[in-house]
């Protein structure tokens, strides 16, 4: 799993707040400011830092508006919040721990003191991002594994069927891999799968794009807001890549390992069904394999 360094949003008015703050955490983390209420929610969702630093009295709204509107988000819900608070009342800070908050500090803040609990919650996101990644990672390839594929898959549905925006699904096969682990051994094949996914991963140019190991040597590539021209280039791209592939296994060359793929997309409706989606595309799967492997083919697009 690749570090980057962790990052928090300071969210006050006050220049001199900021930059204390700046001064205190910017050796070990990457900090963000925000001056009002507003700005916190903009910066919020277009930075999604690690951590929020929020004071309780701004300009615009109260960082109790803004905590609940944060939670309210689902895609902010879960970045932790620090209240920071001039008023040392038990109310205040016992309505923002209800609200959601992960700490409240009063001000003036210790900077010690400060970096100590803010280092504590970025290693609680830390620990939850770990157990996330193994929780949704297929542990020999590094691709999403098929749980965490189905809940994207689900999720980009809803979108798409809200938006009216095309969906593309990618289902592939490794052709002949049973007599490439008879040949070669299972240590070959895994290098094969490794190398394989390698390959996909390095033909998606998007972060919406999603690679998954979808079962033994079966692979998926989830692209929405994908019409099938835009399917059909990404899975000859993918095709040619795992053709062109060399595999070195104990110094030597093995046997070149090819891919047939079944490609589905649709712009879904309330009435159609996902499994339905994933069933044809499974079918245009095994046709490419029944007429010769190595190659793609299509369930042609609904609207």
């Amino acid at each position: 799993m690749d570090k980057q360094q962790n990052s928090v949003l300071v969210v006050d008015g006050d220049d001199c707040i900021t930059s204390a703050l700046t001064d205190t955490l910017s050796s070990m983390y990457t900090i963000y400011v925000a001056k009002d209420g507003k700005s916190a929610i903009t910066a919020a969702l277009e930075f999604m830092p690690d951590l929020i630093l929020l004071n309780v009295t701004l300009s615009d709204k109260s960082g109790f508006e803004i905590i609940y509107i944060l939670k309210q988000n689902s895609e902010t819900k879960d970045i932790p919040v620090i209240l920071l608070s001039g008023t040392t009342s038990q109310n205040t800070e016992e309505q923002g721990l209800t609200l959601g908050a992960a700490d409240y500090i009063y001000k003036p803040f210790n900077p010690s003191i400060m970096k100590l609990r803010v280092k504590n919650q970025i290693k609680i996101v830390n620990q939850m991002r770990m157990i996330r990644h193994y929780s949704t990672t297929d542990t020999l390839t590094g691709l999403a594994n098929r749980m965490h594929f189905n809940e994207r898959l689900n999720n980009e549905w809803v979108r798409a069927t809200r938006d009216n925006a095309p969906i593309g699904l990618l289902l592939m096969d490794i052709d002949n891999f049973k007599e490439i682990n008879d040949t070669y051994g299972h240590l070959c094949g895994d290098m094969i799968l490794q190398n394989t996914a390698n390959n996909i991963k390095r033909c998606l140019n998007r972060l919406t794009d999603l690679a998954a190991r979808w079962g033994g040597e079966e692979f998926a590539v989830l692209l929405p807001n994908t019409d099938l021209e835009g399917a059909a280039f990404v899975s000859e791209r993918i095709r040619v890549n795992i053709e062109k592939q060399i595999h070195y296994f104990e110094g030597k060359v093995t046997t070149p390992a090819t891919i047939s793929v079944g490609i589905n997309c649709t712009i879904p409706t309330q009435k159609d069904c996902i499994n339905d989606f994933v069933s044809e595309a499974d079918k245009a799967l095994y046709r490419a394999k029944r007429e010769g492997k190595n190659r793609i083919r299509v369930v042609r697009m609904s609207s």
